[in-house]
């Protein structure tokens, strides 16, 4: 039996900074090491968490409390581990804040000097993959810290960045659904061309980005606005509503909506409508980061009801 996720709020201010994740305690992120700066336990609207880096382990299907079935994708982290926090002052006089995060343990003997060096400072394993996701002055996670698979709240949406399947060099029906030419009368062997592709002696060229054959896919893909279903924090398996871009085993970034969550919650907590300031069934958000310590204190497997409220097998009138 899955257990559903279900938030209530503590109080009843409309003051953001009071919301809870769970009704039974508030868990504050472990304390900050040397090198970390001081960080507000409390996610606010205008809070930007940072991501993880996890591995796309493949496509299944699951069943909502309707019956109704829909695809997820498997994501699973690989003992994730922050490995520096940065911070940089432009030359405007802005500062940039990001959070480095490192994945996938390797051997030492596969890492260079330079890198392993960098996370023999950080006090955690040589990794395969290195990565900074940008945040707010206040997101800041202390170097060495595990995240969790708890990072994601079930019933919240994420955006995943990989690289797409890389799919060689193909033609324009392939690569942008050109409908191509008549399969029967007036047409020698020409069915899938594309066609002309520029004017005669005027122009006398091909115009810059005309769509033609060329090689498709390989490129980074950003999947925006998913529904986390599902979390496993035994096993660090983070269930997505929908398809990731990416083969499987492949890496992938996974961070909070850039839309629906990050721009949403700042515009509505603009307008005073702090009931909408996250999505419907999320209370709070682990605040600055999902941690090995914190999933100890939640049931092992969470998961969300369907936002479908009316059963598609009921007949209707």
């Amino acid at each position: 039996m899955l257990a559903l996720f279900n938030v209530l709020k503590l109080s009843t201010k409309p003051s953001c900074a009071r919301r809870s994740l769970h009704a039974s305690c508030v868990i504050q992120a472990v304390a900050a090491q040397a090198g970390a700066e001081p960080s507000s336990s409390k996610w606010t609207p205008h809070s930007v968490r940072t991501g993880l880096i996890a591995r796309k382990r493949g496509m299944t299907a699951m069943w909502d409390q309707h019956g109704a079935r829909y695809p997820v994708t498997v994501l699973q982290l690989e003992n994730c581990q922050v490995t520096a926090n940065i911070k940089t002052v432009r030359q405007d006089n802005t500062e940039y804040h990001a959070v480095q995060v490192a994945a996938s343990d390797r051997p030492d003997r596969t890492t260079t000097h330079a890198m392993r060096g960098h996370f023999r400072s950080a006090n955690v394993p040589s990794k395969y993959i290195v990565k900074e996701f940008p945040v707010t002055p206040n997101a800041h996670v202390p170097v060495g810290t595990t995240l969790s698979a708890l990072h994601f709240v079930p019933g919240q949406y994420v955006d995943v960045v990989a690289n797409s399947i890389g799919k060689g060099f193909q033609g324009t029906m392939k690569r942008w659904n050109f409908r191509g030419l008549r399969a029967s009368h007036g047409v020698s062997v020409s069915h899938r061309k594309a066609g002309a592709t520029g004017g005669h002696q005027d122009p006398g060229r091909v115009w810059p980005g005309k769509k033609m054959a060329g090689r498709l896919g390989g490129k980074r893909i950003t999947t925006q606005n998913l529904e986390v279903v599902r979390i496993d924090t035994a096993l660090d398996l983070v269930f997505v509503k929908g398809c990731v871009p990416g083969i499987d085993d492949a890496h992938v970034m996974v961070r909070d909506a850039k839309k629906n969550m990050l721009e949403l919650a700042t515009a509505n907590y603009g307008k005073g409508l702090d009931d909408k300031v996250l999505p419907k069934g999320v209370a709070d958000l682990p605040f600055p980061a999902g941690t090995k310590e914190m999933a100890s204190d939640f049931p092992p497997i969470i998961a969300t009801p369907s936002k479908r409220i009316l059963s598609p097998y009921a007949p209707r009138e």
